[in-house]
Order: structure tokens, then sequence, then C-alpha cells
């Protein structure tokens, strides 16, 4: 029973191991070119046979001939193509290759056909008309439908590469840029957190633990799960409101702010860090450390597919207003606006409306299906 075991589970395994080997095999270059070849001699195999009503003959010719085409072949494509076709040296390229056609159709008419071929395989079929300039410039063109075909395939092949290596590139720039542009971000935050827990500090006021806390919760979000594409859109709030609750206490009674959720938020998913700049710009340009009665409304609606974040603050104080202004026109929205070109390209719709005594922001992503 456990021999039998032991073998059952070792077929199995078998099994499952060999996939990945016969996958690698197909993949391999060498079995490519050699499948490409047998296709070849099978299909032209098959047309001229069918044409004389000789298959055996036909399949014949075309493998003495193989070699020189082959030959032919992988001479135009690893070195007339890229030293003269792919250098737009056009001229040159189509000069060589018609050169090193006719010579190969030359030694094959003159020297393969009559000595070898007809010899061998058709001997009664050999004739002076095989010798003229018209079966030359017939077998000239016999070639040329392998050559026409493998560099169409190999032109094929190396604009594909160029694409790829386009796209990866691009694909690199906007992670460096997003990395940089991320960046932007955190400094300023904890700058300003910092800012507040030094004047706590000097207050000796019993808050300080608790932003401490909070500050902890915060740092651990944007170093480690805002290295993630996405993050669940209930993070991102979690995050903005342990956010507002320190504005909260480094502003105490001199700021009133409303912060409204409507929606189902439950496996919804966005950019890192995207929604807070709105918030943090609504505390740093809204509200004046000298005068009172400031307001920030921020309000999260998520309707079918789209996430609607409107964020509005009053102009407090003639230096509140003055940055304000500066941030709608400044790098903040520059720097908003980048980030959702880059990862909402098309799917986003950001708003500002700048009145004499308050600000507001609306944003508008697409969410993508749940």
């Amino acid at each position: 029973m456990e021999i039998k075991l032991t073998a059952a589970s070792t077929l199995e395994a078998g099994t499952t191991w060999s996939l990945p080997e016969v996958r690698n095999i197909t993949q391999s270059r060498v079995v490519q070119h050699v499948f490409f070849w047998v296709v070849y001699v099978v299909f032209f195999g098959l047309l001229y046979g069918s044409y004389i009503d000789d298959y055996y003959n036909a399949f014949m010719v075309e493998l003495v001939e193989l070699p020189f085409k082959i030959g032919l072949v992988y001479f135009n494509m690893y070195y007339l193509m890229p030293r003269y076709l792919l250098q737009k040296r056009y001229l040159e390229f189509f000069f060589y290759l018609l050169l090193l056609m006719a010579l190969i159709t030359a030694l094959m008419q003159f020297v393969l056909l009559p000595f070898l071929i007809h010899p061998m395989f058709c001997p009664t079929t050999c004739t002076e008309d095989n010798l003229t300039f018209y079966r030359f410039v017939k077998n000239g063109v016999n070639i040329s439908y392998v050559v026409a075909i493998t560099a169409v395939i190999a032109l094929l092949k190396n604009w594909y590469s160029h694409q790829q290596a386009a796209r990866d590139l691009t694909q690199d720039k906007l992670e460096a840029e997003l990395k940089v542009l991320k960046g932007q971000i955190h400094p300023h935050f904890l700058f300003n957190t910092l800012n507040s827990l030094y004047s706590l500090t000097l207050k000796k006021s019993d808050n300080a633990p608790e932003v401490v806390l909070k500050l902890s919760s915060l740092m651990d979000y944007m170093l480690y799960a805002a290295n993630a594409a996405t993050v669940p859109l209930e993070k991102e709030l979690e995050y903005i409101r342990n956010y507002i609750s320190l504005e909260r206490i480094r502003y105490g009674e001199r700021v009133d702010v409303c912060f409204t959720e409507t929606g189902s938020i439950t496996g919804r998913q966005v950019a890192p860090m995207m929604l807070l700049p709105f918030v943090e710009n609504a505390f740093k340009h809204g509200v004046s450390t000298e005068t009172g009665n400031a307001w920030i409304r921020i309000d999260v609606k998520v309707q079918e597919n789209k996430l609607v974040l409107l964020v509005e603050n009053c102009k407090c104080g003639e230096r509140a207003s003055h940055s304000t202004r500066d941030m709608a026109s400044g790098i903040g929205l520059k720097n908003l606006r980048r980030r959702l070109e880059l990862l909402y390209e098309g799917c986003y719709t950001l708003e500002t409306e700048d009145e004499p005594d308050s600000y507001a922001a609306r944003l508008e992503l697409d969410l993508g299906e749940e």
C-alpha cells in the first residue's frame, strides 16, 4: 500500500514539474527556428509537389536547397539588416542583398541543379531550359519568398522589442516621478505635525502623548501602506481622520471641522495619500493661528463607482487668504494634478472655486469595478 502510494505520488509530481519544462522548450529560440523551417519545407514541398504531381522529388529538392536558403536568410537577418537596413542605409542594403541572392541563385542553378538535383532525383527532366536566364530569374523569385518572409518577421520582432523597451522606459519614468511627487507630501506633513507636537510640549499639554500615538500610526501608514499602488479606501479615510484629530488638538477651539462620509466604501481601492493633500491644504491655507472662527468642510461620497471629495475652507485673515491663492496656482495644485494625470488619466475631474471668503476643491475619481 505504501509503495503504491509513493509511486503514484512520484508520477503525479513528475507530471507537475514537466509542464514548465515543456513551456521552456516551446519558448526556446532554437526550437522556434527549427519549427519555422519544418513548416517552410512542408508547405512549399506540398505546393510544388501538387504542381508537378511528384511530392517525393519536390520534398527532396527543398531539402537539398535548404542549407543555401538558411545561409542566405541568417546572413540577411543578422548581418545585412542590422548593419544597413536598420541604419537606414537602404541602397547599400538592397545592393548587397540582391547581389547575394544572385550568387546563391547562380550556385543553385548552375552547380546544384545540374550536378546533384537532376542526376539524383529527376534525371529525365534535366534539359537545357533549366539553365536559361528565364529559369535563373524564376529561381531568384522563388528564393525571394523566404527572404521576404523572414525579413518581415525580423522587422516585426525588432519593432515589438523597441515598443516594449519604450513602454518599460516610460513606466520607469512614471514610477520615478510618482515617487518624487509622493516624497514631496511626506516631509511637508511630517514637518507640520512635528511643529504641532513641539508647540504642545512647550505648553506641557496633556495632549502631547495622544499626538505622539496618532503620529506613530500615521508614520506607519506613510512608510509601509503608502508604498503600495493602491490601498483600501477605508484606510485612506482613517488616515485623514487621524490627521484631522491632530489638527484639532493643534488649533483647539479656533477651527470648526465638519467631516462626513456617505456611501459604501467597503472593498474600494484608491491611490495612497491621494486625498490627504486636499485636507492638509485646507488647514494650512484656510486656518490662521492668529484668528478664530475658522471653518473647514470635508465631504466624502461614494456613488456607484465614483468617489467625490469636496473640501471647503474659509479664508481667515490676510495671511491665510494669500496662501490659499498661492495654493490655487502654485506647486500644491500642480503636484496634485500631475499625480492624478499619472494615476487616473481620463478617470478624474478636479474643479476649484476661489471666492473672496472661501476656497473649495472638488475631486471626482472613477474607482472602477468593485
